[in-house]
């Protein structure tokens, strides 16, 4: 066989995996931040450091760094492979009474609010960015507020956790994110459909691709979860139920893409019956610690790799005057359509809410946007839209990750405590 240039899936990922522990080390012993963020924040300058050398004449580092990236498909390693397990990890420790309390505003926000903001996004870039020389036809500019309105579980969980933020306002934020993402991706799915057959279903096609791939993967989800509930309170012992967890965990959602379900969906409704009925009626305590143990290693180990990847990835994108322009439009327009759908939602269900006052704008500046963006724009076909859209969105996730994320904790802080539901601990 002729020897091959390119470099092999495990090199790769032992390239990725050194490079995001060396990060993470340099982070938590020089600079401090909360890991996510500060992986992240190293690679991008990594990145503008390898870009500024490069107009200088000194290509190697950016060259180095394309090639490395050319030999990884990020949309393939996010959707595909670490998804289902941040999600099932985020989902596990969130619980389902604290969900309930919330249900009504979290089902608006993720369902609804996520359907509005993209046709807000898509309506306000479709009229502005003319203006900066960009014209784009408007499926391009719903394909974009598509991908960025949801707010990314792995990105906001991660960071509230350390934001300070009122339990209720964390509840009703990590809840949503959690929905929403899947929302999102079957709208962008639906889209992206109509964009590479040109043809405009009608609107109960939509709604029934809606419901079949969002309600299916809910109730395929729901499904799993049951019969890994029965097959871990069978046994006991901790080795063999770590590994009924992963393997529903893969094989789930493999099984959900393969009918076409949403497997981001799936995968939060099973890790809430397993980490809620499962952890109290079906594992032992030793195997609940194990359990919890496993999937919080997964979820930082994954996390960083992924913040890695997003302040990586910059080098592919050409930035130009306009196009900076509009990224900072691009970045108020989104976060405008955060506060219009969490205003109403707030405005709407007051009584039933009972948040603090003021916690709007903790449920605005933590609607944080991440690496299921980034994904999702890639996915996009090539050509001049696509590249518009890729420089946009990853202005916004930067901004949000960076800015909102080393923010949020000081916006929580001015938020007053009142009469709350009372959530369980």
């Amino acid at each position: 066989m002729p020897h091959s240039t390119g470099l092999t899936f495990l090199e790769v990922s032992a390239i990725f995996l050194s490079l995001t522990a060396l990060l993470a080390y340099v982070n938590k012993r020089f600079i401090g931040l909360p890991t996510t963020i500060g992986v992240m924040a190293i690679s991008l300058v990594i990145s503008m450091v390898a870009i500024f050398l490069g107009g200088l004449g000194f290509e190697g580092l950016i060259d180095a760094e394309q090639s490395l990236l050319s030999q990884l498909d990020f949309t393939e390693v996010l959707l595909d492979g670490m998804l289902s397990m941040l999600l099932f990890a985020g989902a596990l420790h969130v619980n389902i009474g604290d969900l309930r309390a919330y249900k009504l505003p979290i089902g608006v926000l993720a369902f609804v609010g996520t359907l509005l903001s993209t046709f807000l996004i898509a309506g306000i870039m479709y009229v502005l960015l003319p203006l900066f020389g960009f014209e784009i036809d408007f499926i391009w500019c719903l394909l974009f507020g598509a991908l960025i309105s949801p707010t990314d579980p792995i990105a906001v969980m991660g960071i509230l956790a350390s934001a300070g933020a009122p339990k209720s306002i964390e509840t009703v934020i990590a809840g949503e994110s959690l929905f929403n993402d899947g929302i999102g991706v079957v709208i962008f799915v639906l889209l992206l459909g109509i964009l590479s057959s040109g043809d405009i279903p009608t609107a109960s096609h939509i709604g029934h691709s809606l419901a079949l791939e969002a309600g299916g993967g809910i109730a395929f989800g729901i499904a799993l979860g049951t019969v890994m509930y029965y097959l871990l309170k069978s046994i006991d012992s901790y080795q063999e139920e770590v590994l009924i967890t992963l393997a529903g965990v893969l094989g789930g959602y493999a099984l959900a893409s393969h009918f076409h379900l949403s497997g981001p969906l799936a995968m939060v409704m099973m890790g809430l019956m397993l980490g809620n009925h499962g952890r109290t009626y079906a594992m032992s305590d030793e195997t609940r610690h194990y359990v919890d143990l496993f999937w919080e290693l997964i979820d930082e180990i994954l996390n960083a790799i992924l913040f890695v990847l997003i302040g990586l990835e910059v080098v592919v994108i050409a930035y130009s005057g306009n196009l900076l322009m509009a990224s900072v439009l691009a970045i108020a327009v989104a976060l405008l359509a955060r506060l219009t759908v969490v205003g109403m939602t707030t405005k709407t269900f007051s009584k039933q809410l009972e948040l603090p006052s003021g916690a709007w704008k903790v449920l605005t500046w933590g609607g944080l946007r991440g690496g299921i963006s980034v994904a999702l724009v890639l996915q996009l076909p090539l050509g001049f839209e696509r590249d518009v859209l890729l420089a946009l969105t990853y202005a916004i996730v930067i901004f949000s990750i960076l800015v909102q994320g080393l923010s949020i904790g000081r916006v929580a802080k001015t938020i007053r405590p009142s009469k709350q539901k009372v959530l369980s601990h």
